[in-house]
């Protein structure tokens, strides 16, 4: 038997790249982590309970060449601390681990970028991604903050956030998603907020992507002028939503915990990630 692990974080959205194509993140100290093993053999086994088997599946095919899955049983087993369905980049996180895993058994000269383009490559798909969410990928195998133009799959502008910041999210009871056509619409706005994070003025970008996506996705813009009241330094629904996301200086989380506890749902508090996602043989 051959195989390895990988460990991938989270992120939540700076600025959503559905409308224009251009997107930005921030990692988050969320684990996802993959094992891959191989026995001789035939057939994919995907154990997970968090994602598409499809994506899972077409992310494996994406990565190990057509003679090894010819000679090999590949098995996969997933775990991960990202909420599923809430914008918290659950699939990115979990395509990229499972692809990183499967370079190290079977392709070990795989470049970067071809890997992480095969989970983006999957991603659209299987249906998961309308962008390929390059900027989810890359919040969660870089860390750090992270700016993208989706459409071109290249990273424009890779920071690491400053020491001592927390991410609070708070993630509804309900978890209905909107529909995102309207987005468009806001697409002014979100290039100007995009521009911004390129720019280094990433809390002023988050702010004003929630403020821009509120109208069509949620949540209700006084949600975000209190969580900037309470001491956020950014705030804006994350991804398509449902979920909501306020990043803090560490100290200040129980404030922002304050502003989420009247409503239904749960609050996860992290700290923020700057670590680049790893690999291990088993």
């Amino acid at each position: 038997m051959k195989g390895a692990t990988a460990t991938v974080h989270g992120a939540v959205s700076l600025v959503n790249a559905i409308a224009t194509g251009y997107g930005a993140t921030l990692g988050t100290s969320l684990v996802t982590t993959a094992r891959v093993t191989a026995v001789p053999g035939k057939g994919i086994s995907i154990n997970t309970r968090s994602q598409s088997s499809r994506l899972l599946n077409m992310t494996i095919c994406n990565v190990v060449p057509k003679d090894e899955l010819r000679r090999h049983r590949i098995s996969v087993y997933v775990t991960s601390q990202v909420p599923t369905g809430c914008g918290l980049k659950s699939s990115s996180s979990v395509s990229t681990a499972v692809a990183m895993a499967c370079s190290r058994v079977f392709n070990p000269d795989m470049s970067e970028k071809d890997m992480l383009a095969a989970g983006v490559d999957a991603s659209i798909r299987s249906g998961v991604s309308v962008t390929g969410a390059y900027d989810d990928v890359c919040g969660c195998y870089y860390g750090g903050f992270n700016v993208t133009h989706n459409s071109r799959s290249s990273l424009v502008e890779h920071r690491r956030a400053p020491p001592g910041l927390a991410s609070v999210i708070f993630v509804p009871e309900h978890r209905r998603r909107r529909s995102i056509r309207n987005l468009r619409k806001m697409a002014r706005v979100l290039n100007m907020a995009w521009k911004a994070a390129r720019e280094g003025r990433h809390w002023e970008a988050m702010t004003m992507n929630g403020l821009a996506v509120s109208p069509v996705l949620g949540p209700d813009p006084y949600l975000l002028n209190s969580l900037l009241e309470a001491g956020a330094l950014g705030a804006s629904l994350s991804g398509n939503g449902p979920a909501v996301a306020a990043v803090v200086r560490a100290g200040g989380e129980r404030d922002i915990e304050k502003v989420f506890k009247p409503l239904e749902g749960r609050t996860i508090t992290t700290t923020i990630n700057n670590s680049k996602a790893f690999s291990d043989g088993l």
